[in-house]
């Protein structure tokens, strides 16, 4: 009869574990979902405000297509991704960073435009866009801390147990390409 007992109490006790192991992990799969949806709010303010950054630039510095295609192409290729329902991580965070590659190479021919630089509407932009880029700086630094617990708790004993059973897989971090990497080049 103790014995009974004890077997009932390992069980009940290898249940809850397996149940709290579960919903800690279901949490953090819910915090990753939740702090890309928090990246994807900041890249979306993002995309709004790049084609009147475009427009402004484009009334100063009208010859400098070339700059102002990549950037109306790369905001394209983010709003495609953002859109894709079938978009992975990697697939998002790519295009972000061309936009981001090409909103640099902007930032930089608008330095050869005294008047666009005295202009307070760019000006203006200019500082939502760097409180933006802040904002999606830390968002991503979030996210990928989210993601690391995630991962961690999927891949260690003896959660890895319950993740194996239930499917949890790996989540992608929000890495920069390797051409992000890289100084980029501006011409005039």
């Amino acid at each position: 009869m103790i014995w009974v007992i004890i077997i009932l109490i390992i069980l009940a006790a290898l249940v809850l574990w397996g149940v709290s192991a579960y919903n800690g992990l279901v949490t953090l799969r819910n915090r990753v979902k939740n702090g890309w949806a928090q990246i994807d709010v900041q890249l979306k303010q993002r995309a709004d405000l790049i084609p009147n950054l475009v427009e402004t630039v484009k009334g100063y510095a009208g010859h400098e297509s070339t700059v102002l295609t990549q950037v109306t192409a790369a905001r394209a290729g983010v709003v495609a991704a953002a859109n894709d329902p079938n978009a992975t991580t990697v697939q998002r965070a790519a295009a972000e960073n061309a936009l981001s590659r090409a909103l640099v190479n902007l930032q930089a021919t608008a330095e050869a435009y005294p008047q666009l630089q005295a202009n307070q509407n760019f000006l203006d932009l200019q500082g939502q866009l760097k409180q933006l880029e802040s904002k999606i700086a830390y968002a991503r630094q979030f996210y990928n801390d989210i993601v690391l617990k995630y991962n961690n708790a999927t891949e260690t004993v003896p959660t890895n147990i319950v993740a194996g059973l239930f499917h949890f897989g790996q989540a992608d971090y929000f890495q920069a390409d390797d051409a992000a990497r890289q100084v980029p080049q501006v011409k005039f």
